[in-house]
């Protein structure tokens, strides 16, 4: 890869903020960071780019024009052109009139300062930028070599109805309560000739939110992710505002190798330029400097469900843990990750009181308060069980205890929605119970936790839903509690899951489904020794050390 690096060192004004800016959803972008995502592209003066065909679909006050103004210019002059062969080189929309009537100026304005006539530069500036609704623009507006821009910020809902569904008819990506920007990304993407390009500079909550994971899909089916740049703490726009930007690069071609990098709020201008060249460095695996770290990575995550944020250290560790290992849930292995027992009327279903009903009615209950002190301390918690053995719900005229202490609490038990739904069943609980899960040892995680916590039932007890379950028919349940102790196993959750306030994490399923795991025939019997010893000891650095090797990993990214 090359690039002629051009960011500039001056910080150009932009216009006060108007008050429809907030309710436009516009944030106006800094001169260093439009240069950053041209250079980025590779759209330089170096290459004739009245050749291409650049749009942006929202240009706002003209941050991005103006910058493409300045590189058109000097290809023409490198190249020998008239200002007026670029006519069709650029295509910019905004919805409102007054950007339109800016952005013109602004490319005017450039381009008169660049040495061109100002008749030359008003019919340039007249043929670049068209008032209308990028989303809604005939597929013949959109075939693009690049898109680039800085999208709206605006919520669905807080669109008018009717442009509402104009939006959602069209972009099959913005489900949800989506940000109406998963609709730009969507139509730029298909807009992109082959190997073309898109760099934009948006919020970076689609890669891991729920209304994003139609995107993710588009991404990983049909585009290549080259880079992901994260730049929360940076001051990349005029205006303070809270909307956890990065840039990213996306092309029109198979996945290939990906870069996946961080900033801080130390990241500006002279180091954006120290970034590029670093980035342009193929033989240069990783970096990590004072305001900027960056990894290349065989290529992206390619989950739809969500994209993992680490450093990008960590991702690359990830991501080579990803290639190499299986997951920890593997039917054929018989290793299954679950959650336990909701019942819909804790009030009613648990008790503590060992004579309240028949003896077979009472199963003994693992819960969360169980499992602190990291083995299993049990507190005496039963589950009023409605289930046979064969997965039934109980006759009840064959229990009269148990018929009785339904009926006492007959009223909250049916006006629950489960009950209202099958009202001859008023009495079950909203899982059934898997008598089978209470004989097999299992691994038991709380659902939130600061680190992970993985605790040994022998077997005996059934799980409460705060409780998330490991079985397996082939570990060693000691030895995957080992490895799951690990820090190793720690940073899967930490990049997949929510964290909470205070740093806590979720140690739900679908996370703890993430973690990969060697196959245990695979694990030297000097390693299984250790990780077994290490979780009956709960010492954490002699897991993570084991697991370490385990993995063939050197040490563990920060």
């Amino acid at each position: 890869m090359t690039a002629l690096s051009t960011i500039s060192t001056n910080v150009r004004t932009v216009p006060d903020l108007p008050p429809q800016a907030v309710v436009h959803g516009e944030v106006f972008t800094r001169r260093w960071v439009v240069d950053l995502i041209f250079d980025l592209l590779g759209y330089t003066a170096d290459k004739d780019l009245s050749t291409v065909r650049l749009v942006e679909p929202a240009c706002g006050s003209g941050a991005f024009l103006a910058a493409a103004a300045t590189r058109i210019s000097a290809s023409c002059r490198a190249h020998g052109r008239p200002i007026s062969d670029a006519l069709a080189s650029i295509r910019a929309f905004d919805l409102l009139p007054r950007n339109v009537q800016a952005s013109r100026r602004v490319v005017e304005k450039e381009l008169v300062d660049e040495g061109w006539q100002p008749d030359e530069a008003t019919q340039v500036a007249a043929a670049w930028v068209q008032q209308g609704d990028y989303l809604l623009q005939p597929p013949s507006e959109h075939g693009a070599d690049y898109v680039v821009g800085n999208p709206p910020y605006i919520r669905l809902e807080d669109v008018p109805d009717d442009r509402m569904k104009a939006y959602r008819s069209v972009c099959s990506t913005m489900g949800g309560r989506a940000d109406i920007y998963v609709g730009f990304y969507e139509v730029a993407l298909r807009s992109l000739n082959p190997d073309g390009q898109l760099g934009f500079i948006c919020a970076d909550r689609w890669m891991r939110n729920q209304y994003g994971s139609r995107l993710r899909q588009l991404v990983n089916r049909h585009f290549s992710m080259d880079l992901a740049l994260v730049m929360h703490d940076v001051d990349a726009f005029y205006d303070q505002v809270a909307a956890y930007p990065a840039i990213t690069i996306i092309s029109n071609r198979p996945q290939n190798e990906a870069v996946a990098a961080d900033t801080n709020r130390f990241f500006g201008a002279e180091q954006a330029r120290g970034f590029l060249a670093w980035y342009f460095d193929a033989d240069s695996q990783s970096t990590k400097k004072e305001s900027f770290q960056g990894a290349r990575l065989p290529h992206w995550f390619d989950d739809d469900a969500s994209w993992p944020t680490a450093s990008p250290a960590r991702l690359a560790m990830l991501e080579d843990l990803n290639e190499r290992f299986g997951l920890l849930e593997d039917p054929q292995a018989g290793t299954r990750v679950g959650i336990g027992i909701a019942t819909g009327a804790d009030k009613v279903f648990l008790t503590g009181n060992a004579d309240l009903v028949e003896p077979d009615r009472l199963l003994p209950m693992a819960m969360v308060r169980d499992t602190t002190s990291g083995g299993l301390d049990w507190h005496g918690t039963y589950l009023v069980n409605p289930w046979t053995a064969e997965g039934d719900l109980v006759d009840l005229t064959a229990y009269p205890q148990l018929a009785s202490y339904f009926e006492e609490h007959g009223a909250a038990l049916r006006k629950r929605y489960v009950a209202t739904k099958q009202p001859h069943r008023w009495y079950k609980t909203i899982d059934k119970v898997d008598h089978e899960l209470t004989r097999r040892p299992k691994l038991l995680f709380p659902d939130m936790k600061l680190t992970i916590h993985p605790v040994l039932d022998e077997g005996g007890l059934y799980p409460h839903h705060n409780l998330y379950f490991i079985v397996s028919d082939v570990w060693d349940m000691r030895v995957l509690g080992g490895l799951l102790l690990s820090k190793v196993a720690e940073a899967f959750v930490e990049a997949y899951a929510v964290k909470m306030r205070g740093g806590t994490l979720r140690f739900q399923a679908q996370y703890l489904r993430r973690i990969r795991v060697p196959f245990p025939a695979d694990i030297s019997e000097e390693d299984q020794t250790a990780l077994a010893t290490a979780f009956e000891k709960r010492d954490v650095e002699g897991a993570t050390a084991a697991a370490l090797r385990v993995y063939g990993l050197s040490e563990l990214p920060e």
